[in-house]
């Protein structure tokens, strides 16, 4: 399939879960379960758009690297069991490792703690011409930070700055970084993995039922689903405050993952294709050079 079919498919499948700051956004609008107009029925087409797709991104992404002048910044973020792994690994199966980069941020280190809550995520920004992926980031500040308090107590942050409006000023600064990145050519796309309640229970399920599975489980997980609703508030709140038309969150269903990686290769897509990529041209002198390398090595015995 043409490039520029992918591109117009690829609109209308990202299109509806794109949040951009310009309309009033409420979670409970978006359905963990929505699948379009696919059925579990189209799972092979499914499998089939994902696999065009994938080729399409590996393409895109060759041309980024060779013309290496942007960059684009991947931010996932979803409650447990949610499926960011699963479809960071589909969805990227056909990049060329050389220009992706993947980094998942756990608990900060005490060097962390001794820092600004985004010094650990500038360090791992992506090069010009490539691809970084952030396997949860510094959001994390603005909801697991905001949910457990104990947490932004033990932060090092002077009492005077932990005031009622802490988290307006971190979507604030979150808001101008984002902005400073677009200016500089970092292309940011960020993902929220909208699971549903009973789809986590399920998938926490098959992790304790199935022993090849247990190594995904952690007790800390089913103690987190305790804060379900806080964490959905959190969430609204930080999507509906740092949503902007550069720098979009895609609140993507995710209670179907075959469905969910459709729509984050769609995305991917659109965001890639908005940046006129292509191979560098050879200008005259390059062209002498490889018309003199090219007799050099016919001439060779």
């Amino acid at each position: 399939m043409k490039l520029s079919k992918v591109l117009s498919i690829s609109h209308d499948i990202a299109k509806p879960y794109l949040v951009d700051g310009r309309k009033k956004f409420r979670l409970k609008d978006y359905d963990p379960a929505d699948t379009a107009n696919f059925t579990s029925a189209d799972k092979p087409r499914a499998k089939e758009a994902l696999t065009i797709g994938i080729d399409a991104l590996a393409e895109l992404q060759d041309m980024l690297y060779a013309q290496d002048r942007w960059s684009v910044l991947l931010i996932f973020q979803a409650m447990d069991a949610a499926g960011k792994d699963g479809a960071i690994k589909h969805v990227m199966s056909g990049v060329n490792p050389q220009g992706c980069q993947v980094y998942s941020f756990k608990a900060p280190t005490s060097e962390d703690l001794d820092h600004d809550f985004l010094w650990r995520c500038v360090k791992c920004l992506p090069e010009r011409g490539r691809i970084g992926i952030f396997n949860r980031s510094y959001y994390e500040e603005t909801l697991v930070v905001r949910v457990h308090k104990q947490i932004l107590e033990n932060q090092k942050l002077p009492p005077s700055l932990i005031t009622k409006n802490i988290w307006d000023d971190r979507f604030e600064d979150i808001r101008n970084f984002e902005k400073y990145l677009t200016r500089n050519g970092v292309i940011i796309r960020k993902f929220f993995l909208n699971v549903s309640r009973e789809e986590q229970k399920k998938r926490f399920m098959e992790r304790l039922d199935h022993p090849e599975k247990n190594w995904k489980f952690s007790a800390a997980d089913v103690k987190e689903r305790g804060y379900w609703d806080d964490y959905m508030d959190a969430y609204q709140d930080m999507i509906r405050n740092t949503s902007t038309p550069d720098c979009p969150w895609y609140v993507v269903p995710a209670d179907n993952k075959w469905y969910t990686r459709i729509v984050i290769a769609a995305a991917i897509i659109e965001a890639l294709g908005s940046l006129d990529l292509h191979y560098p041209k050879v200008n005259a002198a390059m062209r002498e050079e490889l018309r003199l390398a090219r007799e050099k090595l016919v001439g060779e015995e």
